[in-house]
């Protein structure tokens, strides 16, 4: 069982230095399609949360029982099922959203980040590190989509969560509320973080 020290690692691993999304660029069909708006950024984000920590943390309940032949099976049905929770909850209850998102939350279930952790992490370690795996990595993910969503909506929409926060007279930049916006928007942040972020740190200043 790892200890708290190796826990808070497992944690902070997924939030930053093994990002999802900088670091493995994975989940990037949601990346480029829903944060052209905050809210449907945080639905997805929310989505996204509850079903790789649920996911992570079921397989790795599971994993004496399952059969290694048939894992990939039992770990896409456990994750379709915890997807199916969320899709009908955002539609009982955000019916405007869900319409919005269209096919992107039953999309959940072949996002590379949640079968990933499964199979490389909580198929071979304990519950609660498995869960820690699933939570630090799922709110990497949804640190950056937040990240791109506060960039693009206000010089999309010239709004942020629906409120006006651009001056009169912006010219609302078309682009950004498009896929190539959410793609550069994107770049410039893998960027920031592969070429700038290291290099402050070490105190290195790159020619």
């Amino acid at each position: 069982m790892p200890n708290l020290s190796s826990k808070k690692e497992i944690f902070l691993t997924g939030l930053w230095k093994d990002n999802p999304v900088l670091r493995q660029v994975l989940g990037i069909c949601s990346t480029l399609a829903v944060t052209n708006l905050m809210v449907n950024t945080l639905v997805m984000d929310a989505g996204l949360i509850f079903t790789v920590c649920m996911s992570s943390l079921t397989v790795s309940l599971l994993r004496n029982y399952t059969p290694m032949r048939i894992r990939m099976m039992v770990q896409t049905l456990i994750i379709a099922s915890y997807v199916i929770i969320v899709d009908i909850i955002i539609k009982a209850h955000l019916p405007d959203i869900s319409e919005a998102l269209g096919p992107y939350v039953a999309l959940i279930i072949t996002n590379c980040i949640i079968m990933g952790r499964c199979e490389a992490f909580a198929r071979n370690n304990p519950p609660l590190a498995s869960f820690l795996d699933g939570l630090g990595m799922s709110l990497g993910y949804s640190l950056i989509l937040i990240t791109i969503a506060f960039i693009r909506e206000p010089l999309g929409f010239g709004t942020l969560l629906g409120i006006r926060v651009m001056p009169e007279g912006f010219v609302q930049w078309t682009i950004m509320i498009m896929a190539p916006g959410a793609f550069f928007t994107l770049g410039i942040l893998v960027w920031i973080s592969k070429y700038i972020l290291p290099n402050a740190k070490n105190g290195v200043e790159r020619k």
